[in-house]
């Protein structure tokens, strides 16, 4: 077994559903059946392409749904706290809250003035390509224009390389730009 481990993001789960190539629909876990739809708000996110690119890798998928995590990064989101705070409105607690709150506007123009970012790191349906790996997968997600945590991606060969390299994301958990 060959395992594949990253930083696990402190955002809101997304999916993003392409089909042809074209974003069609993107929504939130919700409560694990049924999310939120919240297309608007995630084509707003400059890091989403609203069309995925041709890469050669893999095929391309005529039907993909992408699993992500939508964030702000630490220095974002106190450079935005200080401007609410500026036009006295009241700072989000946490980087998270913003974010989850941010892609819940119902005004997609309010959501284009946040700072959010986005990092992907699954699937779940995909026609029209197959992957031998989630590494492989990775690399196919980053070569169609979706956003992935590299260099953070890991290809680890047994468990004690799996621990050894949590224990190194701990170790440097402080000098990320983003909450894990």
């Amino acid at each position: 077994i060959i395992y594949t481990a990253e930083p696990k993001m402190d955002g809101v789960a997304v999916e993003l559903v392409y089909e042809n190539g074209k974003l069609a629909a993107a929504s939130t876990r919700g409560d694990g059946v049924t999310g939120e739809l919240i297309t608007a708000n995630v084509k707003t996110i400059k890091a989403v392409p609203l069309l995925m690119q041709t890469s050669g890798l893999a095929g391309e998928p005529s039907h993909l749904e992408v699993r992500g995590e939508v964030f702000i990064g630490i220095e974002a989101f106190k450079k935005f706290n200080q401007e609410r705070l500026e036009q006295e409105l009241p700072p989000f607690a946490n980087p998270r809250n913003a974010a989850a709150g941010s892609l819940r506007q119902l005004d997609q123009r309010i959501t284009a003035k946040r700072p959010l970012d986005i990092f992907c790191y699954g699937v779940g349906e995909v026609r029209g390509a197959l992957f031998e790996s989630q590494y492989e997968l990775m690399l196919s997600l980053q070569a169609w224009g979706l956003r992935v945590n590299r260099p953070h991606i890991k290809v680890c060969k047994t468990m004690d390389d799996v621990i050894e390299y949590c224990q190194q994301l701990e170790e440097k958990r402080g000098t990320f730009p983003y909450e894990i």
